[in-house]
């Protein structure tokens, strides 16, 4: 009983090492990252706020207002959204 019992908690303490040595090796890998975003000549940005992994930055451009959506991991564009006037 005692033998199974050591082997029970050797292999229970080995998955949590594992657990634990990929949740560090994965926090630590990803280093700084740095990004520039073009706007056009003229654009103010108005916000900028961090939601569920991303960054929403709101953008007047000429007049219009424009939503720039960026991955907060990578800094990537991955969405941009125009507002503009019905005819």
């Amino acid at each position: 009983m005692a033998v199974s019992g050591l082997t029970t908690l050797v292999a229970i303490a080995a998955v949590l090492g594992v657990i634990g040595y990929r949740v560090f090796k994965a926090e630590g890998s990803a280093g700084p990252v740095e990004a520039t975003a073009l706007l056009p000549r003229g654009a103010r940005v108005i916000s900028a706020v961090p939601a569920e992994g991303r960054l929403v930055v709101t953008v007047e451009v000429a007049g219009s207002v424009e939503i720039h959506t960026f991955d907060l991991g990578t800094l990537r564009r991955i969405g941009r959204l125009r507002f503009a006037t019905e005819p």
